[in-house]
């Protein structure tokens, strides 16, 4: 059996490890855009902050492929593909027919409808090359603007300031982090990065991005600006369906799959940060390492359903551990919130329980049971009888 892979990111390298592991037979090929075997994403955030060399960047070494029969081709994107011939068109021109498809394209950096954008001096973070760029540009260029409070932009805003450059945070909403924490989570974290030097602006639309070719500033809905010399976008991601599109697969906002990761075509599955499954796009890393697997096993006919990830994110800023796992800002009835703070020491804890079963959880500024926190909302552990305690420092979480 021939597979074909679009994508080298972390789902396409995955699922390639996955069908060699399962089956010594199956030819794969991989197609990949970048000039460059796959790196983990989070790996350019330390490479930006000068924390990671540029050798320990990625995943595997070279030999790794080789060793596997993995073939990837590098600088070779897929232009095309055929839903009817299974047939993958490279940008050369070059045509290859497979037994079977895998999507996954991942996604881009989103670009916003802001003037000024394609001045020289705005970025975005999403590949090597991104990354390179940023660190070429910085030195002559440190007052920097990351526009967007997210995760990425945290991240980002963190590994600059520790290159030296004065950072300025942006956000459009009116709390850090609006997806992943409640209000007075995301206080605490604020209050944590303001200690870094990084100044944290909320609320705050950006309309252009000034200067006369090159970036000099930043104008805001209202009429207040700062000066910038570099801006950074972190604004979210746009999930890659255009080859999908052009096929005929069914998209809405990814490429839809069923239970299986198969798309609306025989033979063809997606699996990453492309894909839709029951109407919902994850773009986080434990979501595609879980498609790309049970992909793999599917594309050999396994028929191993794919029925979901829990949403689970943890980062570090500034020293301060941050998890957020489940539903962590519930809406409507039946839900219950349980919280337990200590300022001082920079800890907040919260749990969200629907009917006694863990649903959600805040863990900020300690890891100790953020990973069995984050296992008991996975499997809506039952803790109704243990709510009153459960945020004690001697609650045994591995008990749930």
């Amino acid at each position: 059996m021939k597979i074909g892979i679009v994508g080298n990111g972390l789902a396409g390298v995955i699922a390639a490890k996955t069908l060699r592991e399962a089956s010594p037979e199956v030819e794969i090929e991989v197609f990949a855009q970048e000039g460059y075997h796959y790196y983990p994403r989070p790996n350019l955030i330390e490479y930006l902050a000068g924390k990671l060399p540029y050798n320990r960047l990625f995943a595997f070494p070279e030999s790794w492929y080789k060793e596997r029969r993995i073939d990837v081709h590098l600088k070779t994107p897929a232009a095309a593909i055929s839903a009817d011939r299974l047939e993958i068109t490279t940008a050369s021109g070059e045509k290859k027919a497979f037994d079977r498809l895998l999507l996954c394209e991942g996604a881009s950096a989103a670009r916003l409808p802001i003037r000024g954008i394609d001045k020289k001096g705005v970025f975005v973070l999403r590949t090597l090359d991104d990354a390179q760029a940023i660190l070429d540009y910085l030195p002559a260029h440190g007052e920097t603007a990351v526009i967007g409070g997210g995760l990425l932009g945290l991240e980002m805003a963190r590994a600059l300031a520790q290159r030296g450059a004065k950072v300025r945070v942006v956000e459009f909403f009116d709390r850090l982090l609006p997806r992943q924490l409640d209000s007075q989570a995301a206080g605490l974290l604020k209050a944590w990065v303001e200690k870094m030097g990084i100044a944290v602006r909320l609320s705050t639309s950006t309309e252009e991005v000034r200067g006369d070719g090159e970036v000099s500033g930043l104008l805001f809905k209202g009429g207040d600006s700062i000066g910038a010399s570099t801006a950074i976008l972190a604004a979210g991601v746009q999930p890659n369906i255009r080859l999908a599109q052009d096929a005929g697969l069914t998209t809405d906002r990814g490429v839809v799959v069923d239970d299986l990761l198969q798309t609306s075509r025989p033979n063809i599955f997606a699996a990453g940060d492309n894909t839709s499954h029951r109407g919902r796009l994850y773009g986080i890393i434990p979501a595609s390492f879980d498609q790309a697997r049970l992909a793999a096993a599917n594309l050999l006919g396994q028929n191993k359903p794919y029925g979901g990830t829990v949403m689970s994110n943890t980062l570090k800023v500034a020293g301060l551990h941050v998890t957020s796992v489940g539903t962590v800002n519930p809406e409507g009835p039946g839900f219950e919130e349980i919280r337990k703070e200590d300022r001082d020491r920079g800890i907040y804890k919260k749990v969200v329980l629907q009917d006694g079963a863990l649903v959600g959880a805040i863990w900020m500024g300690t890891k100790q049971g953020a990973e069995q926190i984050a296992k008991a909302v996975a499997k809506r552990a039952d803790v109704a009888r243990s709510k009153n305690t459960l945020l004690e420092d001697d609650f045994d979480l591995g008990l749930l």
